[in-house]
């Protein structure tokens, strides 16, 4: 394996994440007027994309940079016993929606995360989560797919899926950055040794 390939390959899908980046400004500063005033994050994804889902919303429970307060964020692919417990009564295909449902309000944002758009369980979610008035965003892969068809924003990055997932997670960070910067969290000085 020659690791340049692998690298020029994430270039390329880190190229439209830089031209899509704009959509990830809006959705930090979303984030900013809502979680402050009560509304909570909601993601979900399965495999590594279900690892994603935890990242974003350990870094609003927790900080991204700074210290600041805690946030209201679920990553509903971590509830172990929801999870199976919904699997097994409805299927897996009922088991983001069921929760959206659940924990959902309006006003509340929901970011599913895949490298399709095709998984049938987070279709079923992002119908949940506009049927409920959650604000839906979608992080894919390539268009077209039918989860950028539900949601009410996607970011779409070509590419293999590994390439895919590790672009996916900068755009969690610069999420992140965007919204403690518009809650008015002081950026750390970064240090050179």
């Amino acid at each position: 394996m020659n690791p340049r390939i692998h690298i020029d390959a994430l270039t390329e899908t880190l190229s439209t994440l830089r031209s899509q980046s704009n959509v990830l400004v809006r959705w930090g500063r979303m984030m900013a007027e809502r979680l402050p005033e009560g509304g909570r994050l909601l993601a979900a994804g399965n495999g590594g994309s279900a690892a994603e889902a935890q990242h974003l919303t350990a870094e609003l429970v927790g900080r991204y940079r700074s210290d600041r307060e805690p946030y209201s964020a679920i990553a509903l692919c971590a509830e172990s016993s929801s999870v199976t417990a919904i699997s097994n009564d409805y299927g897996y295909d009922e088991v983001f929606a069921r929760q959206v449902a659940a924990h959902g309000r309006p006003g509340d944002m929901l970011v599913l995360l895949t490298t399709s758009g095709r998984s049938s369980n987070l279709l079923h979610a992002a119908t949940a989560g506009v049927r409920c008035g959650l604000t839906v965003w979608a992080m894919t892969g390539a268009r077209p797919n039918p989860l950028a068809d539900i949601a009410h924003e996607t970011l779409a990055l070509p590419g293999e899926p590994c390439t895919v997932q590790e672009a996916q997670l900068a755009a969690v960070h610069i999420m992140c950055e965007v919204f403690e910067a518009a809650i008015g969290v002081p950026a750390v000085e970064r240090r050179v040794s």
